[in-house]
């Protein structure tokens, strides 16, 4: 099925802003394709571009096809399922194109686990529900390791900062070894170590009294 959005010279799509995002459109389904349900065809696009985590139109009629394709149920795209679709994709917030196909897996996936949750729990016949009992199994394991790959691409490209020179004042701890900074946390790897502190000395008075009782004892 094909988008029926018309091609335009440019095929950038502008960012919007967090108060738009809050308002992504629908997705309508007419016999020669789909829609996006917006007044305006440009801030439509743009909404449904942010939400999928997209910068071109290609890359947003693309993703729209796939997700129209995923939610069809009983040989139709079903405009429910789309709607859970994209509003599932919208709060996860891909950021670059391999989070956006990744999520769009994601929901893809859960929308199928579901259609088999639903075929067992409705089928009477021992090899339907042997089949459905295996698919369902199949997804639900699929579903919680691209929860870690998007944990693990997303870890990747945050920043770390390592600190190789400390200065610790007097009274302070000293943390010995390198230290990496990554997420808000601070890893050390060796123990703190006490800041070493100087050796006191006597006072002035003290000195002066006892180099003059020293030299008395020295005297015959």
């Amino acid at each position: 099925m094909n988008s029926a959005i018309e091609p335009t010279p440019s095929t950038t799509i502008a960012a919007t802003g967090p108060a738009d995002a809050a308002a992504t459109p629908r997705i309508k389904v007419q016999e020669r394709g789909f829609f996006i349900d917006h007044p305006d065809a440009e801030t439509g696009e743009r909404l449904i571009a942010n939400a999928l985590g997209v910068a071109d139109r290609e890359a947003m009629d693309g993703m729209l096809s796939q997700l129209v394709r995923a939610s069809v149920s009983g040989g139709n795209p079903d405009e429910v399922n789309i709607g859970f679709m994209m509003s599932m994709v919208g709060s996860i917030r891909p950021r670059d194109s391999i989070e956006a196909m990744l999520v769009a897996q994601m929901v893809s996936v859960h929308v199928m686990a579901m259609r088999c949750a639903h075929r067992l729990a409705n089928s009477d016949d021992l090899a339907q529900q042997d089949s459905a009992a295996r698919a369902l199994g199949r997804l639900a394991r699929t579903f919680p390791a691209q929860i870690e790959a998007l944990n693990r691409h997303r870890s990747q490209s945050a920043p770390a900062i390592t600190v190789q020179n400390v200065s610790v004042g007097d009274g302070g701890n000293a943390i010995v070894g390198n230290v990496t900074q990554h997420a808000h946390v601070i890893v050390s790897d060796q123990n703190p170590a006490p800041a070493a502190r100087k050796a006191p000395q006597a006072a002035p008075a003290r000195q002066a009294r006892d180099s003059a009782e020293a030299e008395r004892e020295a005297q015959p």
